[in-house]
């Protein structure tokens, strides 16, 4: 029999979620705001309409969205396979290998913006878009191994050896054993990896050049003069990209257990 929850445990969650969310709605809300200053005005699209027409925003939005979608790629590529490599393979500094690949997620930015800075200037590489996806290849590649590895871990060898039991290659048997039961496991590293390139500032900060600033660093740069209504409209626009991602992610999670249900009853 399920317990109920009380009255003080329902307020409780309530009352973090409005902590939580009123920043956002406050944001939204003074988006649409005719006045450039906090007394509200009135209803407008004004500041929607200087955002699309700044071309240092849009160029600095359009650098953040080619670095996320390269570095986030190549993320899961390289932690997938690291996460299936490590899962098939057994040695004695195995444990030890594990702590340090997810060392890029422990250490402080700032240290590993310095790192990548002296590493790059030391190999006389030009500071672009290219050591931004570097960079960002690199911390964003734990987040994808975590989450394969913890599927993995939980995977039932079975399904695989009954594959090959049947006749199916190592590769055959990944492609249509391992691959769609982890799939879920990869998507939510990628989001997650995906919104750590889009959010960084302290390691863009250090690697960019002076043609492939980054979105981040563009507000950053724009907050030292206070707070803008063109911010407002910008920080609306990504909630709104984020929640539309959210949901996709639902429907395809949904999307893959329906599709197992019916595959469970046709056994």
């Amino acid at each position: 029999m399920k317990r109920k929850a009380g009255w003080a445990s329902q307020l409780y969650i309530w009352l973090v979620l409005f902590v939580m969310y009123l920043p956002m709605i406050v944001v939204v809300i003074y988006s649409f705001n005719s006045s450039r200053y906090s007394n509200w005005e009135g209803f407008s699209w004004t500041w929607y309409e200087r955002l699309f027409s700044d071309r240092d925003i849009m160029q600095t939005l359009k650098n953040s969205l080619v670095l996320a979608f390269f570095s986030c790629s190549l993320a899961i590529l390289l932690g997938t396979m690291g996460a299936v490599g490590m899962a098939r393979s057994r040695f004695r500094t195995q444990g030890l290998l594990e702590n340090v690949s997810l060392m890029p997620m422990m250490l402080p930015e700032i240290i590993l913006g310095m790192a990548y800075m002296a590493l790059f200037s030391l190999s006389n590489i030009p500071f672009s878009m290219l050591t931004l996806i570097i960079a960002h290849t690199t911390f964003c590649i734990p987040y994808v191994y975590v989450n394969v590895q913890s599927r993995l871990v939980g995977l039932d060898p079975a399904y695989v050896e009954a594959a090959r039991d049947l006749g199916a290659t190592q590769s055959r048997a990944f492609y249509d054993i391992t691959l769609p039961l982890i799939a879920p496991a990869v998507l939510n590293g990628a989001l997650l990896a995906f919104a750590m390139s889009m959010d960084d500032v302290v390691i863009s900060f250090f690697v960019a050049g002076t043609r492939s600033q980054t979105l981040p660093i563009q507000v950053y740069s724009m907050l030292k003069s206070g707070v803008t209504p063109e911010i407002n409209a910008l920080c609306t626009l990504m909630l709104l990209a984020v929640f539309m991602a959210i949901a996709l992610f639902s429907l395809f999670r949904a999307l893959i257990k329906q599709r197992r249900r019916r595959q469970e009853e046709g056994r």
